[in-house]
């Protein structure tokens, strides 16, 4: 099972993080660009993994186990690598704490309605959110350095990142709060056993 195409995307978003956090580290403009460059390529893989795993009936509970914990992975190394290294500018600091406070948010209700059962379908305004944040990444693991070497040194690429950040951030806070009224609701109503869906 876990050497199922799907499975194997998903994994190797987690084992592209120490390749990431290293390329950010060396701080030089083509480490950045390669960061990237790394980082879109892993984020791709969460759409194909999804895809590929429906199209060949290959839906595990190990591969809906391992998808959202490979994405939090991955999303929260990379924030926090930039935050040690002082590349979170134009106060992308903040937004960024929103967004791993609220993925905490989720894997605590993952948590409890686990136990329960309950479906908590991902909305339209979370795909929204997770296509701003991840461009958003893209553009702060990046850089304005990233600009120079393509010979486009007038792109803000930093300061697209950070504004793209905060609307994310503001999605992120909207979402969070749906998902956690939704999840108080369950507990409630006590709602009978259904099978539980990814939250993104």
């Amino acid at each position: 099972m876990i050497t199922d195409l799907p499975n194997l995307l998903t994994l190797s978003r987690i084992v592209a993080i120490p390749v990431l956090v290293a390329l950010v580290a060396i701080n030089r403009p083509g480490a950045a660009a390669l960061a990237c460059l790394l980082f879109i390529i892993a984020a791709v893989t969460d759409y194909f993994d999804g895809h590929l795993a429906r199209s060949r009936k290959q839906q595990s509970d190990l591969g809906r186990m391992l998808d959202p914990i490979a994405d939090k992975l991955l999303v929260g190394a990379s924030l926090m690598v930039m935050a040690g290294l002082g590349k979170l500018t134009f106060g992308a600091l903040w937004p960024a704490v929103v967004i791993l406070c609220r993925e905490i948010l989720v894997s605590g209700l993952r948590e409890y309605l686990a136990g329960t059962r309950i479906s908590l379908p991902v909305t339209r305004l979370a795909k929204w959110k997770t296509g701003f944040q991840m461009t958003a990444i893209g553009f702060l693991l990046a850089g304005d350095s990233t600009g120079v070497l393509l010979g486009m040194p007038w792109l803000p690429v930093s300061l697209l990142g950070a504004v793209m950040l905060w609307i994310a951030a503001v999605l992120t806070l909207i979402t969070g709060w749906d998902y956690l009224i939704a999840g108080l609701r369950h507990v409630e109503q006590a709602a009978p056993k259904t099978t539980i869906d990814s939250i993104s």
